[in-house]
């Protein structure tokens, strides 16, 4: 389902180079629930930027769902980010204007334009509430009127709406008391055994344990695997 061969990310601050991943091997099969864990710095975010498609690596091969991605044009490159990958963030990311169903129904209207009815963005909305276990009385609530493991919730199901078969979690619980976090961790390991790989970063040994295995980065590369 993804996998990266030697990659290397660098970047320039000032006249020094920083290398964020250096010569990285990674391979996630389908169906996985993996872990990143490392020190701050340690490149995790980059990671998930790369498999995500938000970034580019300066060499290596990248490969999402038997795509090579590496020369991709932009265009191209957001299909894979509509179709193949769902985003969960530490911080949600909801649109604060916009009510809970809204914020679900966002994607497919960028996804499908006109070819999709409201009725039918409204449907697949509900039901991925369903899926992420938001009571659909709360779907006309807006992100302020609603709690932490309630926004999560909402972003999970905006993450799932366009039924991606990879799940990208950068700290999915960092905002959350631990027993809200506990919840989102069971949603997503439910959802992984319903199908989904999941990639989640977190420093959080705790939340690594839900996780079929964990890759330790450190300055850049590959520490070791669990």
């Amino acid at each position: 389902m993804i996998e990266l061969r030697d990659v290397t990310k660098t970047y320039t601050v000032g006249n020094e180079v920083i290398y964020a991943l250096k010569s990285i091997n990674l391979k996630i099969e389908k169906g996985e629930f993996v872990a990143v864990m490392g020190p701050s710095g340690s490149g995790k975010s980059t990671l998930l930027n790369i498999i995500g498609c938000l970034d580019r690596p300066d060499s290596g091969e990248v490969y999402i769902d038997g795509i090579k991605t590496n020369n991709l044009k932009d265009d191209e490159l957001t299909e894979i980010r509509r179709n193949k990958v769902g985003f969960v963030f530490q911080q949600f990311n909801l649109i604060p204007l916009l009510t809970a169903l809204e914020n679900v129904e966002l994607p497919l209207i960028f996804k499908y334009k006109n070819r999709l009815s409201e009725r039918e963005r409204r449907d697949r909305a509900i039901r991925c509430l369903k899926m992420a276990e938001l009571d659909e009385r709360f779907a006309n609530h807006y992100p302020n009127q609603l709690s932490g493991g309630q926004q999560q919730r909402v972003a999970i199901a905006r993450a799932l709406v366009n039924n991606p078969p990879i799940l990208l979690c950068d700290e999915p619980t960092g905002s959350l008391d631990s027993k809200t976090g506990e919840k989102i961790l069971k949603l997503l390991k439910r959802l992984n055994r319903e199908g989904k790989t999941v990639v989640i970063v977190t420093h959080d040994t705790s939340v690594a344990e839900y996780t079929h295995r964990i890759v330790y980065l450190r300055d850049g590369r590959v520490y070791f695997e669990d």
